[in-house]
């Protein structure tokens, strides 16, 4: 087995140690500074995340809202549109039998193919 002999630390590297150690020392004074800047960059940070997405929020709103709106008044003309179109009773009647499904179900089929019996029953049957 080899044994290591102790070397001589000689003078320079001495120092050098000593520089080490104090820059160890300054780099830990910078870090705790680093940090508080880091941690108010955070908090900064955060409030200008949370000032955008309240932004965002609203005119995600305001999106849905026009959507939504735009969709009742879509639906609002077809039923209109709907309750325009004349159907016969008897057709209806016929539906309601033979598919036996509600006389309401039944009206807005019929209604939907404009009253033709043998495209609303193609339409049930599929």
């Amino acid at each position: 087995m080899a044994t290591k002999e102790p070397q001589a630390v000689s003078l320079e590297e001495g120092e050098a140690d000593e520089n080490d150690v104090e820059a160890d020392a300054k780099g830990k004074k910078a870090a705790r500074h680093d940090a508080g800047a880091a941690d108010l960059e955070k908090v900064t940070d955060y409030e200008e995340e949370k000032e955008i997405a309240s932004k965002d929020i609203q005119d995600a709103m305001r999106v849905v809202s026009d959507r939504q709106n735009k969709e009742a008044k879509a639906k609002h003309e077809k039923e209109k549109e709907l309750s325009k179109v004349k159907i016969n009773k008897d057709d209806v009647d016929f539906i309601v039998q033979e598919m036996e499904i509600s006389r309401i179900r039944a009206e807005r089929v019929l209604r939907e193919y404009k009253g033709n019996v043998v495209e609303a029953l193609v339409f049930l049957t599929n």
